[in-house]
């Protein structure tokens, strides 16, 4: 019955038999079905958690999933499916990570806007999970280009006014691009920090603070959905998330299914787990290019969210 399959095969189901219409029918088919699918997910879990792809949100997910399966004796066998296992095990909630905005992810921000009717999403726990835009839209080129399904591409593409050819596109290009670079990440940010900020258990969190202090994190998690951990529960669960054991998980072919699922081990950029550092987007640039992203973020990026470049005032 439908209610007992993962949400990945819902998915499938929705992917696979239309894969042979051409392009048009197969994305108007498609994004209602998602849609409502994603919606369906949120309502079953008991936190959303919004972020654009490479904020740390499958991170954060795999460590607050941990952490319970932990508490309810979960198997490492079990854990390498940890995506599905809310879906077989009732102790184990449910994590909506999701942007909110565009293509079929869209209908969830909808809900979650100061415009829509009350409704059961506005009362449940809602993070934004924010990161420096710049290094957002270095490792989102990653994403799109290297790793990205090809038919969540192809909506994503639908859903923008100039869409992007992934085997041509430079990453400099990437990045200023209007429609997905850093231009609609500051944006992006901008509207969820209000939006959050309305809601009756709306949180702002940073992916920088996730890096420095993951367990003052996931207590603060934890505590907003009701449920309270103790500090070796919590340890346990960050050093299960770290950053090499991940990057070694995933390089090894551990996880079996969900975000974490080795997709090219000659290719460490394509790695889901890729760098992890703060501040990374200047490596690719040079100092001009690298200038006019600070200014970009200096002019138009709220201030509140922590991510303003100071100003130069040297000089010389």
């Amino acid at each position: 019955m439908m209610f007992n399959l993962s949400d990945g095969v819902r998915k499938a189901m929705v992917i696979a038999p239309t894969a042979i219409l051409p392009r048009s029918i197969r994305v108007a088919l498609r994004e209602p079905l998602l849609a409502r699918q994603e919606v369906a997910i949120a309502r079953r879990s008991r936190l959303i958690i919004i972020a654009h792809p490479k904020s740390g949100n499958t991170w954060l997910k795999v460590m607050l999933t941990r952490l319970y399966a932990n508490r309810h004796g979960v198997s490492e066998q079990e854990f390498a499916r940890y995506n599905v296992l809310a879906d077989r095990n009732p102790a184990i909630p449910k994590f909506a990570a999701t942007n909110g905005w565009y293509s079929y992810e869209g209908a969830v921000g909808k809900l979650l806007a100061p415009e829509a009717p009350d409704n059961e999403l506005k009362h449940k726990p809602v993070v934004l999970l924010a990161r420096n835009p710049a290094d957002i839209a270095v490792s989102w080129y990653f994403q799109f280009t290297r790793r990205q399904s090809s038919h969540k591409q192809e909506l994503i593409n639908h859903s923008i006014e100039h869409p992007i050819d992934r085997k041509r596109i430079e990453m400099w290009d990437f990045v200023r691009h209007s429609d997905i670079g850093l231009p609609f990440l500051i944006e992006f940010l901008n509207t969820w920090e209000r939006r959050v900020a309305r809601l009756p258990k709306g949180m702002l969190l940073r992916y920088e603070e996730l890096r420095s202090e993951p367990a003052k994190v996931l207590h603060k998690i934890t505590a907003l959905m009701g449920d309270s951990f103790s500090d070796q529960e919590i340890q346990a669960a960050v050093d299960f998330g770290s950053f090499d054991n991940l990057r070694k998980l995933e390089s090894e072919g551990f996880f079996s299914q969900g975000g974490l699922t080795l997709r090219n081990p000659k290719d460490p950029e394509s790695f889901k787990v890729r760098r992890a550092k703060v501040g990374g987007f200047s490596d690719y640039f040079d100092p001009e290019q690298v200038a006019e992203l600070e200014q970009l973020m200096r002019e138009r990026l709220s201030p509140s969210l922590g991510y303003t470049p100071a100003v130069d005032n040297d000089d010389g």
